[in-house]
């Protein structure tokens, strides 16, 4: 997303391992296979102040939620050793809203995936999360509550708010009219929206007929036309 790229880049540290394993994940080595390192606590800290250092605009978190006790221990060494760009929380969207609740006031950027509206979907595509759908829906709207709408600086440099990530998934697996009409709804039709299209099947796809190849053009155009019939102004189309 640009608004997060920007010129110098976003400082993404990924964590392994995470809950919805889904069938189609094109990172699976890190969140299936645990793929990576084990760090203690300030060492998350200095690699954190190092990527500022660097001069990327952001601290992005992928997949954190599993690790906040280390994460929040670790911003308290940060913060006294400098750290002062925005922190990024890139969730796959299957959080609990209390938990959510507890991170008001520590993270600027909420970035979640809005994966699935269909239960039968969420549970066969991601590890038998039929609740998906319910858990995302809550999260989003507590997420919006404490950040508000995306917001940029001069640069065009994103500072606080919510930018939430779809992706198309084909025969409308990904329930993306349904998203859509939820976020009209119950967030804001100024909502930063990413609906993206790179699908492709990695990972246990091909074991499912149905998302057994790659969106079609006809699939992604219907899906920004709905976005755009109910009222969005702020679609990044990657």
């Amino acid at each position: 997303e640009a608004p997060l790229v920007g010129k110098r880049g976003s400082g993404t540290i990924f964590f392994s391992n995470c809950g919805l394993r889904c069938v189609y994940c094109q990172n699976y080595t890190i969140s299936i296979e645990g793929e990576g390192v084990e760090i203690p606590d300030r060492r998350l800290a200095e690699t954190m102040i190092k990527v500022q250092n660097m001069g990327c605009h952001n601290i992005n978190l992928v997949t954190p939620t599993h690790y906040l006790p280390n994460i929040v221990n670790a911003l308290t060494m940060a913060v006294p050793m400098g750290l002062n760009v925005p922190l990024v929380y890139n969730t796959g969207g299957y959080e609990s809203a209390d938990i959510l609740k507890l991170l008001d006031g520590v993270i600027d950027i909420y970035m979640p995936d809005c994966k699935y509206m269909d239960p039968e979907n969420a549970a066969k595509f991601s590890s038998e999360a039929y609740n998906y759908p319910y858990y995302v829906k809550g999260a989003l709207k507590e997420m919006f509550h404490q950040v508000g709408d995306l917001t940029l600086d001069m640069r065009g440099i994103a500072r606080q708010g919510l930018l939430i990530r779809h992706l198309v998934l084909p025969n409308r697996a990904a329930g993306t009219r349904e998203f859509l009409q939820f976020a009209a709804k119950e967030l804001s039709k100024s909502s930063y929206i990413n609906i993206m299209r790179q699908y492709r099947p990695e990972y246990k796809a091909k074991d499912y007929p149905e998302i057994n190849r790659r969106i079609s053009s006809k699939e992604y155009k219907e899906a920004i036309e709905w976005a755009k019939e109910l009222g969005f102004n702020r679609l990044d189309r990657r």
